[in-house]
């Protein structure tokens, strides 16, 4: 339900094409809800993108203890299924990104991020769901400042203050005279405009995707009426198809978000002359 009463979906009403009233278009209003528990004015209140991220942190986790709390040598389909995307994430971004030796800590973390970020996004095409909560752009954020918290403090660690310093602004003395212009780029590159991408990607990419869905089921319900429904087979059929798009995005985000965790963390590890 959205915050606004007045604003709702076309398939919530009578609205049709030639009933003389137009298009409800989705919009900013789509992506704000009701509290289900609490006040939205106190800030202290539980809606249902907080509810999806809660039922889907669980159902992780509830697959996962499912498939490896008695694992056996021969998998059963659960286990080879859970151990089949691990492995994914395992040696097809941690190892080949930052290296089997140095990478193997970091896998409980990358794969937890994966698996999180895909069921977030996943929300969009189940029933009754039908909501990304990665387009919600606190989610992503607080994701990207766990990792980005993640690289300061193992630059540190490795490399100390003077490495650090040279870390983030990529100092290489052969650049000569522009080295100055060049580390003030990098300093801001890395420091300010790096946690606001690696969410604002994710975020951008789910809000689109949503919005697009919407538009197509929006359309199909609204141009069923005389002439229009000829042109609502067509919208549907594109709501079919872009389901279908949007499933392979919403895996794809998910393999880019930590893709990019997993060079932030390299980076942070590698050495710096």
């Amino acid at each position: 339900m959205s915050a606004d009463p007045t604003q709702v979906l076309a398939f919530e009403s009578d609205c049709h094409i030639f009933n003389g009233c137009g298009f409800p278009a989705p919009g900013l209003h789509s992506f704000l809800f009701k509290p289900i528990w609490g006040d939205a004015d106190s800030n202290v209140y539980f809606n249902k993108t907080m509810l999806l991220a809660l039922l889907g942190s669980i159902i992780i986790v509830g697959f996962f203890w499912a498939a490896f709390r008695k694992p056996k040598v021969v998998p059963g389909k659960v286990q080879m299924v859970a151990e089949a995307g691990y492995d994914f994430i395992r040696r097809g971004v941690v190892y080949e990104t930052i290296g089997k030796k140095e990478g193997e800590k970091y896998v409980p973390l990358v794969v937890s991020l994966f698996f999180f970020i895909w069921m977030m996004n996943l929300w969009s095409i189940i029933p009754v769901a039908q909501f990304p909560v990665t387009s919600i752009i606190s989610y992503p954020l607080v994701l990207a400042l766990i990792v980005y918290v993640l690289w300061i403090s193992l630059t540190f660690k490795r490399h100390g203050f003077v490495g650090f310093f040279k870390n983030v602004t990529g100092y290489d003395k052969s650049l000569g005279a522009v080295l100055p212009l060049a580390m003030t780029i990098e300093f801001f590159s890395n420091l300010l405009v790096r946690p606001f991408t690696h969410a604002v990607r994710l975020f951008a990419n789910m809000f689109a995707g949503h919005t697009l869905l919407l538009l197509f089921t929006i359309a199909s319900w609204y141009l069923l009426n005389g002439i229009g429904i000829a042109y609502a087979g067509v919208s549907f059929l594109m709501t079919i198809v872009m389901t279908a798009f949007e499933l392979f995005i919403q895996a794809l985000q998910a393999y880019v978000f930590v893709l990019l965790t997993c060079t932030y963390i390299q980076g942070a590890l590698a050495e710096h002359h």
